[in-house]
């Protein structure tokens, strides 16, 4: 019996958020239209695909084997149409990115134009998130993440690696002095990140523990002005400060002690893709990756 399209993707809908309201909710449709599709899907098949509790849903032994087979057919379909629709013309439809707001600020922004200007049919969203969202429930198509990956389920594509460096505005080095070694850090004022130990693990060689900060916020862009402000030192990536240092805005400390290489200096595009990129994806990515300055 023939299947609908439109009922496989509502399948997985329900599988990726969890229930039937929840996918309905993240669709914006009614949970009816939702629930006859997978009675839809069951009828057809004639086998069970979920088992159903009045708080969640999960997928029977025969439902998991179907879906799996189902994500990469559509990812297939998928990327046919959009090849298709590629040779036929440029490519079009809803591009939604997402990043940490420093890197949105001082890396996409700068783009926009040109990414605009070679396919002007795509219509760019740009939303900043200092924390790690689901891209599912975000409705999100690619994300830029700093730092290594924790979600295997996710695709990434390194685009390269930016240095972190302690930096403090000339009029606080001025006024508290420069660190020359690690035990100074512990008499300087110190801009950190709330709740976040990896973010207060400073990468210098004889530091071993987090920082401490006398000053934290949730956001990198809060920190960086806090720093420029003259409110002490903060470890913060080049793809943010690299123009205030040029500019003697900030200055580096520690330069012959930091370590570089680690996993916080990552910088990838990460995607659900299992097959194939998006072509508004693959596009976008293509425009950036050469002419972003990490």
């Amino acid at each position: 019996m023939k299947t609908r399209s439109d009922d496989l993707e509502l399948l997985l809908a329900v599988v990726d958020a969890g229930g039937f309201s929840a996918a309905a909710q993240r669709l914006d449709i009614p949970v009816a239209r939702v629930s006859r599709a997978i009675q839809r899907l069951e009828h057809n098949l004639q086998v069970p695909l979920l088992n159903r509790t009045t708080r969640s849903v999960a997928l029977t032994a025969e439902g998991r084997c179907f879906v799996d087979e189902v994500r990469t057919g559509l990812e297939q379909l998928n990327a046919a149409e959009e090849a298709l629709a590629l040779a036929q013309g440029e490519p079009s439809g809803r591009l939604r990115v997402d990043a940490a707001s420093p890197f949105v600020l001082h890396q996409l922004v700068p783009l926009v134009a040109e990414f605009r200007h070679r396919y002007p049919a795509i219509e760019l969203e740009l939303t900043a998130s200092d924390d790690i969202i689901n891209l599912l429930e975000q409705r999100t198509d690619v994300a830029i993440r700093i730092g290594a990956l924790t979600d295997s389920s996710l695709h990434a594509r390194l685009l390269g690696r930016s240095r972190l460096y302690l930096v403090a505005s000339p009029g606080y080095l001025a006024n508290a002095g420069t660190p020359k070694s690690v035990a100074d850090l512990g008499h300087h004022q110190r801009i950190g990140f709330l709740g976040s130990n990896v973010l207060n693990q400073w990468p210098v060689h004889g530091l071993e523990n987090e920082i401490a900060p006398t000053l934290a916020s949730s956001s990198g862009e809060v920190v960086r002005q806090l720093c420029l402000a003259g409110h002490g030192i903060a470890c913060l990536s080049n793809f943010m400060i690299g123009e205030d240092v040029r500019a003697g805005r900030l200055k580096p400390v520690l330069s012959e002690l930091m370590r570089h290489g680690g996993a916080r200096e990552q910088v990838q595009a990460v995607y659900y893709r299992n097959t194939a990129m998006s072509v508004r994806i693959q596009a976008f990515l293509d425009v950036i990756a050469p002419r972003l300055t990490l």
